[in-house]
């Protein structure tokens, strides 16, 4: 399945500028929030589980949260998606792909997962 996301890059910089490192916290682990440098990314990252989510037919809610959602880098800079181990098993997920694009204003992630 496919999933993709589009997401202001002010909204996520405003919410920042409001709520400081707790705002990363509501959809970053750790060790994510540590990969951000600038706001371009955190609304990647946000952009990214949205798509990843709406890829496995949820969207972020009850069944997927934010933090069901890794998100690390390669050795490489590319971005490179995890779900959680109960939802790879809940979907049959074999395989996830990324990708992350951001422009004038906007951050867009596309997500495909190869079901098995």
């Amino acid at each position: 399945m496919i999933g993709i996301d589009i997401v202001s890059i002010d909204r996520i910089k405003n919410m920042y500028e409001k709520f400081g490192r707790k705002a990363y916290e509501r959809f970053l682990k750790d060790e994510e929030i540590e990969l951000i440098k600038r706001f371009e990314t955190a609304a990647g990252f946000w952009a990214a589980k949205e798509a990843a989510s709406k890829a496995i037919g949820t969207g972020i809610g009850k069944e997927c949260s934010f933090h069901d959602i890794k998100i690390k880098k390669s050795k490489k800079g590319a971005p490179k998606l995890k779900y959680s181990k109960a939802l790879r098993k809940k979907y049959n997920i074999k395989k996830t792909s990324l990708s992350i694009t951001h422009d004038k204003g906007v951050a867009i992630a596309a997500v495909y997962n190869l079901i098995k």
